[in-house]
């Protein structure tokens, strides 16, 4: 017991260790407390409101966010989505090859079915065969959903019909202004039964044009062996895409006009022609010129030159003077057609061409040198034209 008492006393005599002394504060601490309370006493001298200055704040973490994102998408997402678009266009490739390989399979092979995309328009005609007198009677009657060959969406059609392969007989429908439809038309070939079947009849629509060449619209061509005469035949057939025939060199005419405005007088001088189309079996014509004098198309004169035998180079040297007054001089027309010389049965046009009102080309150039030149002879070469094509533009209203 007295133990105990004792070490209970030395205990408490014994003095308490000092607790550890508390480090010094840091320097970068410091610093930091330092830079708070300068921040925050700037802060209260600012010429703002706290709240107008937590805004700012709120503003411009949004746009740095906005800023970090974006730069996130761009770097790291953007490979992401360029393997999904990867995979996409190979999707799309895979899918239209194999599709181009199933269309293969069905598409039939060197070009078939191609004609049957494109379409024309149809004809209907009639066909009928007189034994007595040797004649084929073709009738065209009209036309039906014609392509549009014109700007405004119409075309001025017409119908050219002629044998293969001779094309030594054509006849043609009047143009049809701006429209889609043609005229009704009867014609005869006068052709022996036995020799039909070796021929081809050829309806060919063009589409008529004044300032230059007539453009194709389509075609039909019916061979004669094909068919049975025995019955007149009436129908409706569409029409294909035709080429326009090569434009056959029919040959030049010189011609020199003069005109005295005092007088009223007007002189066509037929000059010369060259290089004359071959008429006849031996290689050769026999060439005249008809001069055909019109006002505002209606027949006024005509006249025409001598016969030239077996050439196909004529030279006529021949004049021919006409009554014209000033007043009508500017709906003159002069028609001018070769023909050759047939002792037996009518004569075979060679070419035409035409001078004067509503032409064009070197018709209108020539006439309006000869107009600007009084009392002058002026020459000028002519290009022969198919007789009907002239004369489907002179039927044609002159615009």
């Amino acid at each position: 017991m007295q133990h105990r008492v004792r070490r209970a006393a030395e205990s408490e005599e014994e003095p308490k260790p000092a607790p550890p002394p508390l480090p010094p504060p840091s320097h970068h601490s410091h610093n930091f407390i330092n830079m708070k309370n300068k921040f925050f006493n700037e802060l209260g001298h600012l010429p703002m409101p706290m709240w107008a200055i937590g805004a700012i704040v709120v503003v411009v973490l949004a746009l740095v966010g906005c800023f970090a994102f974006c730069i996130y998408k761009k770097c790291l997402g953007g490979k992401k989505k360029t393997k999904k678009v990867r995979e996409r266009k190979g999707g799309r490739r895979r899918m239209k090859k194999e599709g181009e390989e199933e269309a293969g399979e069905v598409q039939p092979k060197d070009g078939e079915g191609e004609g049957e995309k494109e379409y024309y328009g149809k004809l209907e005609y009639t066909l009928d065969y007189n034994f007595t007198d040797n004649q084929l009677i073709v009738g065209v009657l009209q036309a039906q959903d014609l392509a549009a060959m014109d700007m405004g969406g119409t075309s001025d059609p017409y119908v050219k019909v002629y044998m293969l392969p001779d094309k030594k007989k054509k006849f043609e429908t009047k143009v049809q202004r701006k429209n889609l439809f043609c005229h009704t038309l009867y014609l005869n070939f006068t052709i022996p039964f036995n020799d039909l079947a070796g021929q081809t009849l050829v309806l060919q629509v063009f589409d008529f044009d004044r300032f230059g060449k007539h453009d194709v619209i389509g075609e039909i061509k019916i061979p004669m062996n094909s068919i049975d005469l025995a019955q007149p035949i009436h129908e409706w057939k569409d029409l294909v895409g035709g080429q326009k025939e090569e434009q056959e060199k029919l040959g030049d005419v010189c011609i020199s006009l003069r005109y005295v405005p005092t007088s009223g007088k007007l002189t066509v001088c037929i000059m010369e022609a060259k290089n004359l189309k071959k008429m006849d079996v031996g290689g050769l014509s026999d060439p005249f010129v008809k001069v055909v004098l019109q006002h505002n198309g209606k027949r006024i004169k005509k006249k025409k030159t001598t016969v030239k035998q077996n050439t196909l180079n004529p030279y006529f040297n021949e004049s021919f003077s006409f009554e014209v007054p000033f007043a009508q001089i500017q709906k003159i027309q002069v028609l001018l057609t070769v023909y050759d010389y047939d002792k037996l049965g009518s004569n075979d046009p060679i070419g035409k061409c035409w001078i004067g009102f509503g032409a064009s080309g070197v018709g209108l150039r020539h006439w309006s040198d000869m107009l600007a030149n009084p009392r002058r002879p002026v020459a000028q070469w002519h290009t022969l034209q198919p007789e009907e094509e002239v004369d489907a533009a002179l039927k044609a209203p002159i615009r």
